[in-house]
């Protein structure tokens, strides 16, 4: 079997690491949540919990029950998606790195142990403490810059812009309770025009555009919750294509992987 890297997270800018370290030979697992919250689901391999398997980018995911099966599909050159939010199952798999993708803007368990090389994307971390190397995630000049010391930007909480549009392009559960979208990702959309409902509580698009990405349907969320980002530029192909910042993350984590001076580099590694 090739080397196995496991990233914690199968979210879209995580689903960007693993496809990338799957094209450049790695056996890749990601481990995820039981009922994964994320907005960008057609470039995301999280996608795969609920429907058994997706393919972005011409890369397929599949679900596995088990770590057994995970093994299996790794040995076929699939990559696998475990629920596994604990890690528990990468001290079975033995990856020779751990990108931690979950971005939860804290570390919820990640170690330097887990690895020969241990990444993290994102604000939490502290490389050389907590993890080998941390990549920038926060858009602008330093975005997938890889840091060996310290740690990436605090998070800022305010969304990055997308064709001149910041924080009204992200849309907010209005509500506590369960999400039922009434449009579909790639869709376009009007200003106060209705995509969701939340327990009957109507969510309106702010901006007029192309829905990007919306939370599963029947998922529980809470009020103020991200839950769907509407793109002013209109184009519904971007909606089904890695994003330039989840592109320049992973080659940060490339770049983590094989740089020396941040633990033990993957060069040296049989």
């Amino acid at each position: 079997m090739k080397p196995i890297a496991v990233v914690r997270g199968a979210g879209d800018l995580a689903t960007a690491v693993g496809r990338r370290l799957h094209l450049c030979g790695f056996s890749v697992a990601h481990l995820e949540i039981a009922q994964p919250t994320v907005i960008r689901r057609t470039v995301a391999f999280a996608s795969a919990v609920f429907r058994g398997q997706v393919t972005v980018e011409g890369v397929e995911a599949v679900l596995a029950p088990d770590v057994a099966a995970a093994r299996w599909l790794l040995e076929q050159g699939r990559v696998a998606v475990l629920i596994d939010p604990e890690a528990a199952s990468i001290e079975s798999l033995r990856p020779v790195l751990v990108v931690d993708a979950i971005l939860a803007k804290r570390n919820l368990g990640t170690r330097l142990d887990m690895a020969p090389r241990v990444v993290a994307l994102g604000p939490g971390f502290e490389a050389g403490v907590d993890v080998h190397a941390v990549v920038e995630t926060c858009r602008g000049h330093d975005l997938g810059r890889v840091y060996t010391s310290g740690g990436a930007r605090p998070d800022t909480g305010v969304p990055g812009a997308i064709g001149g549009v910041g924080a009204e392009r992200v849309l907010r559960a209005p509500a506590d309770g369960t999400i039922r979208p009434s449009k579909d990702i790639g869709q376009m959309v009007k200003p106060q025009e209705l995509v969701a409902e939340v327990d009957g509580v109507p969510l309106r698009s702010t901006i007029g555009g192309v829905l990007r990405g919306i939370l599963h349907s029947g998922l529980s969320v809470f009020k103020g919750q991200k839950v769907a980002d509407v793109d002013p530029r209109g184009d519904p192909s971007l909606c089904f294509t890695i994003s330039d910042k989840a592109n320049a993350v992973a080659g940060g984590v490339l770049e983590a992987a094989f740089r020396e001076g941040a633990g033990r580099s993957l060069v040296t590694m049989e």
